[in-house]
């Protein structure tokens, strides 16, 4: 040992490691992140939900089946279950602090492109808007030919 610390023989293997682990950062944010959705429609949202899979960004038209009271506990959410054509029914939470609220009502179509996140009651769909940082792709919700993000 040199008296700097680590032998090279040390050094380089950390090297190595910390190189690889940047390497599966990288790819793992691509994945998780990537500007494409992970799927569209409603056999998309019946996969993630079988597979109990969340963080993947999911594009749904869906029908309004309900509106429910504002969620005001930290950043204020709009939050609306719709209903796909399957018949499956997904909350959707829209941040109205980062985003316009939209001007829905029951039966009103909408598109809605967000984060999926599985719950045994169908899941949510949450990221509807634009990521304020930059860092990410983000959602939106489009009804009646404007977009809300």
């Amino acid at each position: 040992m040199s008296g700097r610390g680590l032998p090279r023989v040390h050094r380089r293997r950390l090297a190595l490691i910390l190189v690889l682990l940047a390497v599966y950062a990288v790819v793992w944010i691509k994945d998780r992140f990537s500007a494409a959705p992970a799927g569209s429609g409603d056999a998309a949202v019946e996969a993630a939900f079988e597979s109990q899979t969340s963080g993947r960004m999911l594009e749904v038209e869906a029908v309004v089946e309900r509106l429910l009271d504002d969620d005001l506990e930290g950043s204020r959410h709009q939050r609306l279950i719709v209903r796909l054509d399957s018949g499956s029914t997904l909350l959707v939470s829209h941040n109205i602090d980062l985003a316009p609220r939209v001007p829905a009502a029951v039966g009103d179509r909408l598109e809605v492109r967000g984060q999926y996140e599985w719950n045994e009651q169908g899941g949510l769909l949450h990221w509807t808007h634009h990521d304020p940082a930059g860092r990410r792709p983000g959602g939106w919700i489009r009804h009646r030919g404007k977009t809300f993000d």
